[in-house]
């Protein structure tokens, strides 16, 4: 593929899923006889990848992992790679497709309030709002939204300890909080309102969206985006780094 991009979809879905080996096994088939590359994790409550390959075989996957999981029903974002951007295919079986290990915290059941991309920084004009970002700290290192908590976090399982440590249902009454492609956020939200907290907002599409939709000029967002492939971050247009 060296005459053009790599194509790059990033997705996930809540979903009810069940005989997870032999779903495992047919994911494979299909995807190395399209020769796609990157991870995609399998659990019973859903799917969770980033994925790439030649944008004709690429879509032809999408087409069949949708007529089989629905992904379009979740959250699914397309970008490009210059140069081949995961060294080999993995699809693994976990117990969570996000891992918080708290069972309170069901997104099947209930989740924050999304919020547009286009409509985030007028939420984020609100004074009341606590704006967190639900990323690990090498993450955040790479960017962070302006005016953001960073939780230092770890591993995304910290987020419950810094929850109960730092914030309050009684006083914080508002919460923003985002990552970089939502799932942590349905995850996190869910967890909140479990919690107790009355208002949760969380970005639709994560950072990526927002990168893709609102232009450089109005953003803010500071720094770059770190994704989990060899492309390591992603500017405004989803452009790669230098």
């Amino acid at each position: 593929m060296t005459d053009k991009h790599w194509a790059v979809a990033a997705f996930y879905r809540f979903t009810s899923l069940s005989d997870l080996p032999a779903l495992r096994a047919d994911v494979e088939i299909l995807c190395t006889a399209r020769g796609i590359c990157g991870t995609m994790l399998l659990a019973p409550a859903g799917v969770n990848a980033t994925i790439a390959g030649a944008p004709d075989d690429l879509a032809a996957v999408i087409d069949a992992l949708d007529a089989r999981l629905g992904i379009r029903q979740g959250e699914l974002k397309f970008s490009t790679a210059a140069e081949k951007p995961f060294r080999r295919l993995k699809v693994r079986l976990k117990k969570e497709i996000i891992t918080l290990r708290a069972p309170e915290a069901d997104p099947s059941r209930a989740v924050g309030r999304y919020v547009e991309p286009g409509d985030w920084n007028a939420l984020l004009a609100d004074p009341e709002i606590v704006l967190l970002d639900t990323r690990n700290i090498y993450e955040t290192e790479a960017g962070i939204f302006k005016g953001a908590v960073d939780p230092c976090l770890r591993t995304f399982t910290d987020f419950k300890d810094f929850v109960a440590r730092t914030l309050d249902p009684a006083r914080h009454r508002k919460i923003a909080m985002y990552c970089t492609g939502g799932i942590r956020c349905e995850k996190a939200s869910s967890y909140m309102l479990a919690q107790g907290f009355a208002e949760v907002y969380h970005l639709r599409g994560g950072i990526l969206k927002y990168l893709e939709t609102v232009p450089e000029g109005e953003s803010l967002w500071q720094g770059e985006c770190f994704v989990f492939d060899e492309r390591e971050a992603l500017g405004h247009g989803l452009k790669e780094r230098a």
